[in-house]
C-alpha cells in the first residue's frame, strides 16, 4: 500500500510538470542585427569614425618615432635648455599617444561609448518583437543562440525569422508613414 502511495505521488507530479511545461524558443540575434540594413548603415559609421581615428594615431605615433630618432641622433649635439626643450617636446608627443589611445580604444573609451549606443536601441527593438513573437507563439521562454550557450537546436524551435519579420515589418510600416506625412 505504502508503494502504491509513492508510484501515484511520483505519477502526479510527472503530471502535473508535463502539464505546465513551458514552450521555449531560441532566437539568434546577432544574426537579426546583420540583417537589420540601419544597424549595417550605423555600424558603417561608427567604422569609419575608428578608421579616422586610427589614421590620427598613426600619424601621432609616426610624428613620435620621427622626433624620438632625431633627438637621438642630436643629443650628443644639444646643450642646456635645447637638451630639455628636445626632450619635453619627445616626452609630450609619447605621453599624447598614450592618453589618445586610453580615451578613444580604451575600455572605456569613446570606441565602447560609440558601439553601445549603437546597439542599444536595436536591442530594444528586438527585445519588443521577441516578446511580440512570444506571446504569439505561447513561449515561456526565450534564449539566445548569440551567446554560444545553445549546443543542440531543432530549426522548429529557431524563431529568429519570425523575430526578424516582426522587425522588417515594422521598419518598413515606419517607411510607408514618413513618405505618406511627407506627401501631406
Amino acid at each position: 500500500m505504502k508503494n502504491l502511495k509513492i508510484i501515484f505521488t511520483f505519477v502526479l507530479f510527472l503530471l502535473f510538470g508535463f502539464s505546465n511545461a513551458q514552450k521555449v524558443g531560441i532566437v539568434d540575434t546577432g544574426y537579426i542585427l546583420d540583417k537589420l540594413p540601419q544597424y549595417k548603415e550605423a555600424e558603417a559609421r561608427l567604422n569609419s569614425q575608428i578608421d579616422t581615428w586610427q589614421s590620427e594615431l598613426q600619424n601621432l605615433q609616426s610624428e613620435y618615432e620621427r622626433k624620438k630618432s632625431a633627438f637621438e641622433s642630436e643629443k650628443v649635439l644639444l646643450i642646456g635648455d635645447q637638451l630639455k626643450l628636445r626632450e619635453k617636446e619627445v616626452m609630450d608627443l609619447e605621453k599624447n599617444i598614450k592618453t589618445t589611445t586610453s580615451l578613444r580604444f580604451g575600455a572605456n573609451g569613446e570606441i565602447t561609448k560609440l558601439r553601445t549606443n549603437l546597439v542599444v536601441p536595436f536591442q530594444d527593438q528586438i527585445w519588443s518583437a521577441v516578446k511580440t513573437m512570444a506571446e504569439k507563439n505561447g513561449l515561456g521562454t526565450v534564449l539566445d543562440k548569440s551567446d554560444n550557450n545553445v549546443l543542440f537546436l531543432l530549426p522548429r524551435y529557431d524563431y529568429t525569422e519570425k523575430v526578424l519579420t516582426i522587425l522588417l515589418k515594422g521598419s518598413s510600416s515606419d517607411k510607408k508613414e514618413k513618405t505618406s506625412k511627407s506627401k501631406k
